[in-house]
C-alpha cells in the first residue's frame, strides 16, 4: 500500500526580524520570500514536480501588523494549488510594532491552560480564515510545543489532525504523551496525531526529517526505509524561510540543493510515496509500530561536513 507523504512548511513572520524593528514590507520579504527562495520559489518548484505541500501558517502577527501580509501570502499558496493549515507561536501575544520584542507571551502554547489554549486556537483559526484560508482542519504548534490539552482543545474546535509530536524535541517542548519513537499516525485524545518523521542520528538519539537537519543522502535513506517497511505515513518539515540565510537576504546553497534533491526524489517515488494534503483526508493506517531508520556513521559524518559548509560559507553570503 502506498505511504502518504505530508510535505509540510511552517510559515511565519520571524520573531528575530520583529525584534530588529523592520518595517512590514521587510518583514514580509525576509520571512516569506527571503533571498528569492521563499514561498513563491518553493510552490513553483512543487508545481513543476507535481507535488503537494501543506503550509502551516501562523496568523498571530496579524494582531500586530494587520491581515494584508497574510492575505498576500495565502493567496500565493492557494493559487499554486497548495493548502493552508494552522500554525501558532503564542509569543506574539502582547507584541507591538516597534517594541523590539519586549512585549511577548509564552514561547509554547502548552504553557497555557486548556481553556486559554482553546480560546487562542479559536482566535488564530478565525484570523487565518479572515486572511482568505479555508477553515483549517490540521494544526502544528510553534516549536512543536503542544501537549494533550492542546489536542483536547483542537478536538473541541473540530480539527481533525495535529502534527506537533516530534520525538527529537520530546519531552519538551513537544510534550504530547506519546513515545519518543512514535512516527506512525495514531488517534490520541480524540484527534489523529501525524508525528514528524525521524531518523536515528546516533544510537538512542533521534533527529527529525527537516530540510536543514538532514543531508540529501539521509533523506533518500529515510524515504527508501519508509517504502521498504511499508510505513503508514511520512511527515517532512520545511520552513518558508529555511532555504535562505539567517538574515533572509540570500539563498543558502546547501539548503536549496537539499530541497531540490528532495523534490526530485519524491517525484521519482510518487507511486510508492504520493504527497498528500490534509484536506485530501488520505486513508491512514493508525497505530502501527513503524520504526525510524537506524543510525549510520557514514551518513552522519557527511551531513556534519555539509552543515559545517552551510554554517561557515552559505550562511555568510550577503
Amino acid at each position: 500500500m502506498p505511504t502518504p507523504v505530508f510535505l509540510t512548511v511552517d510559515t511565519e513572520i520571524m520573531w528575530r526580524h520583529h525584534v530588529a524593528g523592520h518595517d512590514v514590507e521587510t518583514l514580509f520579504v525576509r520571512s516569506f520570500e527571503p533571498g528569492g527562495v521563499g514561498v513563491s520559489y518553493q510552490v513553483g518548484l512543487l508545481q513543476r514536480y507535481g507535488l503537494k505541500a501543506t503550509y502551516f501558517v501562523d496568523p498571530m502577527p496579524a494582531l500586530v501588523y494587520g491581515l494584508d501580509p497574510f492575505k498576500r501570502l495565502i493567496e500565493a499558496i492557494l493559487t499554486a494549488g497548495q493548502e493552508v493549515q494552522l500554525h501558532l507561536h503564542p509569543n506574539w501575544i502582547g507584541a507591538k510594532a516597534g517594541d523590539k520584542g519586549h512585549g511577548r507571551g509564552p514561547s509554547n502554547i502548552n504553557e497555557l491552560t486548556l481553556d486559554a489554549q482553546r480560546d487562542l486556537l479559536g482566535g488564530a483559526r478565525d484570523l487565518l480564515v479572515a486572511a482568505g484560508a479555508p477553515t483549517p482542519i490540521a494544526f502544528r504548534g510553534g516549536n512543536y510545543g503542544a501537549n494533550d490539552d492542546t489536542l483536547a482543545a483542537l478536538t473541541d474546535l473540530a480539527f481533525q489532525y495535529d502534527s506537533s509530536h516530534n520525538g527529537a524535541a520530546h519531552p519538551w517542548p513537544s510534550a504530547i504523551t506519546l513515545a519518543e519513537g512514535q512516527i506512525a499516525p495514531i488517534e490520541h485524545q480524540g484527534i489523529v496525531e501525524v508525528p514528524v518523521s525521524l531518523i536515528e542520528d546516533a544510537p538512542g538519539r533521534m533527529r527529525h526529517f527537516q530540510i536543514c537537519a538532514l543531508s540529501a543522502a539521509e533523506m533518500r535513506a529515510a524515504l527508501d526505509h519508509a517504502i521498504d517497511n511499508d510505513h503508514a505515513a511520512l511527515t517532512i518539515v520545511n520552513h518558508g524561510f529555511e532555504l535562505a540565510n539567517r538574515n533572509g537576504t540570500a539563498p543558502n546553497a546547501v539548503h536549496v540543493s537539499r530541497f531540490e534533491a528532495l523534490c526530485t526524489m519524491l517525484a521519482e517515488r510518487r507511486d510508492a510515496l504520493p504527497t498528500a494534503h490534509f484536506a485530501d483526508r488520505p486513508l491512514l493506517r493508525l497505530g502501527r509500530d513503524d520504526r525510524p531508520i537506524g543510525a549510520s556513521m557514514t551518513r552522519r559524518r557527511w551531513r556534519q561536513a555539509e552543515q559545517l559548509w552551510s554554517n561557515l560559507v552559505a550562511e555568510r553570503v550577503a
